[in-house]
């Protein structure tokens, strides 16, 4: 199993993503492994390319990703300071008047930020909560003030708005640098771009940015094939029948790789060059079974990312998005950079 990452593509979605807001300084988002591709090369090579600033979820991955990268590189916690956490080297993103009070106390004259919540109700102070502390946290010099956005990928929902104007409530004035936009709202314009910018999904050719330059493809091992007649039927629950004599591949990967079971009697298919064989019966843990009638001859791989079929469009199949397909590539593949 072959899971090839372009890494040069992965550069130039985020240097494409960073011209659009000229006058904010690009950040990375690189939690969850980079999104499943690995933080270590990721963050790498984006900083070659220049970027300083990189997020990630957990103090875990900072403590990893500090190891990897210069010291310069600003290594920024979205969870913020949780108890008993090593945050050196770090800087934690404050998300309640709890998390200020015990970073300050814990951390004097260490670096930390604050993020406001303007609507989304998931991580952030409220506007009273940040009214109460707002003069004590700003006379503590944060080095940026973020907020986050609920409905960026729908350029026209309303919340878009409503979030723009709160976060331009409490923290106008502020002196301190701003930043509202991760990729969606890099793309709903200017007005939302502020200081920073956190380019994440964008950077790996996920939607919305759907001028992204493709970063991944996944070539799987063919097992075996059969021939299937009429009656018979592929995999767990015999939920598939054939309806005549088929040619049948069975491939090595499944839900253990992260290849979602929702996937299963989706339509989608895995890929001959340009040939689609769909993908038949039921994703089992390290299996699945592939119609390859199509084929004059069946190849030792067939592609399930692809220019056929990108990582949003098989997130379409699965109901779900290509965060979700990229987060969950499973460990068992090998994992090749160019």
């Amino acid at each position: 199993m072959a899971l090839q990452i372009d890494l040069s593509a992965i550069v130039t979605n985020w240097q494409t993503l960073a011209a659009m807001a000229p006058n904010a300084r690009a950040a990375a988002v690189v939690k969850a492994d980079a999104y499943g591709l690995g933080a270590d090369r990721v963050a790498q090579a984006l900083y070659d390319a220049g970027a300083r600033d990189f997020f990630v979820a957990l103090a875990s991955e900072g403590r990893a990703l500090r190891e990897t990268l210069p010291r310069d590189a600003v290594i920024n916690i979205l969870s913020g300071h949780m108890a008993g956490q090593n945050l050196s080297g770090l800087v934690p993103v404050l998300n309640s008047t709890e998390q200020f009070f015990r970073d300050r106390a814990m951390r004097p004259g260490q670096p930390f930020a604050i993020q406001l919540d303007t609507g989304m109700n998931r991580l952030g102070l409220e506007a009273a909560e940040w009214a109460a502390i707002r003069a004590e946290a700003l006379a503590a010099g944060p080095a940026f003030i973020m907020s986050h956005l609920a409905c960026a990928d729908e350029p026209d929902h309303p919340a878009n708005a409503a979030q723009l104007a709160a976060f331009h409530q409490m923290t106008d004035g502020c002196g301190v640098p701003r930043s509202l936009a991760a990729t969606g709202g890099i793309l709903l314009g200017p007005q939302f771009h502020f200081d920073m910018i956190r380019p994440g999904v964008g950077i790996y050719g996920g939607m919305p940015f759907a001028d992204a330059q493709p970063v991944v493809t996944l070539a799987l091992d063919v097992i075996q094939t059969r021939e299937v007649q009429a009656g018979e039927f592929c995999g767990y629950s015999a939920t598939w029948t054939a309806e005549g004599p088929l040619r049948i591949a069975t491939v090595a990967a499944g839900y253990a790789d992260g290849i979602l079971r929702s996937l299963s009697s989706s339509g989608f298919s895995l890929y001959a060059g340009q040939t689609a064989c769909p993908v038949v019966g039921r994703i089992s843990m390290d299996l699945m079974t592939v119609d390859v009638t199509a084929l004059a001859t069946v190849p030792a791989q067939l592609d399930l990312i692809c220019p056929e079929q990108p990582i949003d469009r098989l997130a379409d199949y699965a109901g779900t998005i290509g965060y979700e397909i990229l987060t969950s590539l499973g460990a068992r593949y090998s994992r090749t950079y160019i």
